[in-house]
Parts: structure tokens; sequence; C-alpha cells
């Protein structure tokens, strides 16, 4: 498995589980996927650590759900991967909502966690 593929298997393995979280409405499971310091960057005021991440994903409404696709990676360093994905946020009651979606992987001892996420619209 080369750089590019590995890095794109480490991001669907955490991705995979955070769309999961976010899909089920399980705001403390989809924060358990990032780090306990992590800078968190949703459409709304930014926050630092796990509880403001799961206070913002139990602020979604029930029913949203995530569907991304991975359209760059880099690998800066060996503990570290970088995506850059689409992400469509549907709603059971409003229109889909299109961002890119920023994250940088940390492997740490137990596995890889989102460290950092930034969200922006897409036009």
């Amino acid at each position: 498995m080369n750089s590019t593929q590995h890095s794109e298997a480490v991001l669907r393995d955490v991705l995979d589980r955070w769309k999961a979280a976010v899909d089920a409405h399980e705001p403390q499971r989809v924060a358990a996927h990032f780090t306990e310091d992590a800078i968190f960057q949703g459409l709304h005021p930014y926050s630092v650590g796990r509880q403001g991440i799961a206070d913002y994903y139990d602020s979604q409404p029930l029913g949203m759900t995530a569907a991304y696709r991975i359209l760059e990676t880099r690998r800066p360093a060996e503990d570290l991967v970088l995506g850059y994905l689409g992400v469509d946020f549907s709603f059971t009651d409003r229109p889909t909502i299109a961002v890119n979606l920023t994250v940088l992987l940390q492997q740490r001892e137990h596995g890889w966690y989102i460290s950092h996420y930034h969200v922006s619209r897409r036009d």
C-alpha cells in the first residue's frame, strides 16, 4: 500500500466512525473521535476540546446525516494525516448543506484521532 492509499485508509477508518456517530445523533461518541485538545470549527464559533464538540453536535437536529468524499490527502509527518473533503449534511426538514472540510488526524497511543476540524460552506 503506497502512502496515499494508506492515508486514505486512515481517513476512511476515522471518518466512517465519525459519520456513524453523526448519523445516529450520538454527540459524545462523535467527540470521542477527536483528541482531547482538538480545535473544532463547524459553521458556528469554534471550540477547543471534546466537550465543545459534543455540545455542537448535540445542538444539531435529529435526522441530520453526513455524506463525505475524500478530495485530497497529505502526510505532513508520520503521525499526521491531512484530509480535504467534500461533505453534504442532509436534514429531514431543510435543504442539504454542502461544505468543504479539512481535518488533521493525529496518531496517538490508542489510534488515530481528529486534532483539527475546519468547515467552510461550498458555493
